[in-house]
């Protein structure tokens, strides 16, 4: 008789656990990328976004290490947007899968924040004190005076210097 019991409530229980999966991917709808800057929040010009991408693309060939560039101006239903990002990151799965050689730069204007998210085999060369250093010294001074590209642009190079 319990063994029944636990059954039935197996059996209830398991789609519940699906149906909430489901649901919560649902809520959670993030941009699809478009390629190695993905300026949803449109910050930067049609002639930026190809001068960045060169550069990204040109890094890429040189060391397999692959860079994300997202804006965005708004994080859904989140409220935290480190979260947001390191779940946006984790689901484009930037870098290569056996050598988690991602890094994913997300900032938002409109929200006045920005993040730079590692991948594991990234975090062996390129430390959270470096990330940090990069946007206080490079990103956050220009983007005070409205230079987006400026700042990620420089960010870039740098950061390309310090992971080869």
């Amino acid at each position: 008789m319990k063994s029944k019991i636990a059954y039935l409530v197996f059996l209830i229980l398991i789609p519940l656990t699906f149906i909430t999966a489901q649901e919560k991917e649902q809520e959670i709808s993030f941009p699809s990328p478009v390629g190695y800057v993905n300026d949803f929040e449109g910050v930067f010009t049609t002639e930026q976004i190809e001068e960045l991408e060169k550069l990204i693309t040109d890094f890429e060939n040189e060391t397999g290490n692959e860079i994300a560039v997202i804006t965005i101006d708004n994080i859904g239903n989140y409220t935290d947007f480190a979260q947001y990002t390191l779940d946006l990151s984790s689901k484009w799965g930037i870098g290569k899968a056996d050598k988690n050689n991602g890094l994913c730069i997300v900032f938002s204007k409109t929200l006045r924040k920005i993040r730079i998210n590692t991948g594991i085999g990234t975090q062996e060369v390129i430390s959270d004190e470096f990330c940090l250093k990069l946007i206080n010294d490079y990103f956050v001074p220009n983007f005070i005076e409205g230079k987006y590209f400026e700042g990620t642009k420089t960010a870039l190079l740098i950061l390309f210097e310090a992971w080869k």
